[in-house]
C-alpha cells in the first residue's frame, strides 16, 4: 500500500477551505492508502508563537481533524513534536544542503519580506524539515497546494542527494499529489478567490450558526445581473461555489436561473447559502465540542498515533544512521 504523508500547522481552527479542500479528500485517501497526518508544530516555530498558544492549537486541531472522519485506526495521526526522530534527518539533509539553494526558495523569500525581524534559520530550512517530515516515513505521496511545489522539489532533491552521495536507493522521490483536475477552490467572503485564516474572511467548522448567518449575510454583492445571460462577476460566482459544495443541485439551478433572467435577489441567496452552510457545519461543530470535552481521548490517540510514527521514522533512520556509518542502535 502506497504511503501518503500530510500535515497542517497549529494556527488556530479548520475552516470551510481546509475541509474541502483537503480533509475530507484523507477521510476518502486513509481507506486506500497508509496514510500520515500530522500536526506541524515545529513548522510553526518560524513565527515565534507562544507556548500556551501552540499547546491549544495542537489539541484544537486534532479534535477537529477528528470531527472531520480521520480515524486513528485507520491512518497516523500524530504531533511532529512526539516523533524525535524527524530531528535527526533534518540535522542530516541540512548537511547535504547548500545555502544558496535554500535561499532561492521563493517561500523563505516571502516570508522574509513579512517578518524582516525574525528571518531565522528555521525559517530558511522549512525545506528540510519538511523533507524530513516526508522521508522519514518513505511516503511516495504528499497532498500539496501551488504555493508547496517548490519545497517538494527541494524534498525531492533531499532524497537524490542522500541516495547519491551514499550510492543507496533508500529513499524515493515524493510527488505531489492532486485530488482532482476539478477540485473546489473554496473562496473568502470578502470577495477574494481564497478562504484564507491571514485574510479574516473564513467560515470555521467550529463556528455556530448565528456567526455563520452574520458572516454570510455580510459577503460583498454588487448591483445585479443588468442583461440576461451575462457572466458572473468573481464576488458573485464565489456566492455561488458555496451553493455547489453545500446545497442541493434544485437550490443552485433555481438560483442560477434567477441570475440569468436578472430577477435576481441577493438577500435570498445569502440566506439559503447561510442554512445550507449551518445544516453542514453543525454535525462538524458537534463533534468537535465531543472530541475537546475529551481531553483523555484526545491524549489517547495523539500518544498511539506518535508511537505508530516514531515506529515508522525508526525504521528509516536506523538504515540512515548505518549507511552514513553512525552506530544504527539508538543510544
Amino acid at each position: 500500500m502506497e504511503t501518503v504523508l500530510s500535515g497542517i500547522r497549529p494556527t488556530g481552527h479548520l475552516h470551510l477551505g481546509n475541509y474541502f479542500g483537503a480533509v475530507k479528500s484523507f477521510v476518502k485517501m486513509q481507506e486506500e492508502y497508509n496514510c500520515y497526518f500530522f500536526i506541524a508544530d515545529w513548522h510553526s516555530l518560524t513565527t515565534c508563537p507562544d507556548p500556551e498558544d501552540i499547546r491549544q492549537s495542537v489539541k484544537t486541531i486534532l479534535a477537529e481533524y477528528l470531527a472531520c472522519g480521520i480515524d486513528p485506526e485507520k491512518a497516523t495521526l500524530y504531533v511532529q513534536s512526539d516523533v524525535r526522530e524527524t530531528l535527526e534527518l533534518y540535522l542530516y539533509f541540512n548537511m547535504n544542503i547548500y545555502l544558496g539553494e535554500l535561499e532561492r526558495v521563493t517561500t523563505f523569500k516571502e516570508k522574509a519580506r513579512k517578518q524582516p525581524n525574525n528571518v531565522n534559520a528555521g525559517l530558511l530550512t522549512y525545506p528540510t524539515l519538511m523533507a524530513a517530515d516526508i522521508l522519514q516515513h518513505r511516503a511516495k505521496w504528499v497532498p500539496v497546494g501551488k504555493d508547496q511545489e517548490q519545497n517538494m522539489e527541494m524534498a525531492r532533491k533531499c532524497a537524490r542527494r542522500f541516495n547519491n552521495i551514499y550510492h543507496v536507493e533508500i529513499f524515493p522521490e515524493p510527488q505531489n499529489f492532486y485530488f482532482s483536475d476539478k477540485a473546489v477552490k473554496i473562496p473568502g467572503l470578502d470577495g477574494s478567490g481564497k478562504m484564507g485564516k491571514s485574510d479574516g474572511n473564513c467560515i470555521y467548522l467550529c463556528d455556530d450558526d448565528k456567526v455563520i448567518r452574520k458572516k454570510v449575510m455580510k459577503a460583498l454583492t454588487d448591483n445585479g445581473p443588468q442583461t440576461p445571460n451575462s457572466e458572473k462577476p468573481e464576488i458573485i460566482e464565489n456566492l455561488f461555489t458555496f451553493l455547489q459544495i453545500c446545497s442541493s443541485k434544485e437550490a443552485y439551478d433555481y438560483f442560477n436561473e434567477q441570475w440569468n433572467n436578472c430577477t435576481i435577489r441577493y438577500g435570498e441567496l445569502k440566506k439559503q447559502i447561510a442554512d445550507d452552510l449551518c445544516n453542514t457545519v453543525a454535525p462538524i461543530r458537534e463533534r468537535i465540542l465531543e472530541f475537546s470535552a475529551n481531553q483523555d481521548l484526545l491524549e489517547k490517540i495523539s500518544r498511539h498515533g506518535a508511537e505508530k510514527a516514531r515506529e515508522s521514522a525508526a525504521a528509516t533512520l536506523k538504515e540512515v544512521r548505518q549507511i552514513i556509518g553512525f552506530n544504527p542502535n539508538e543510544r
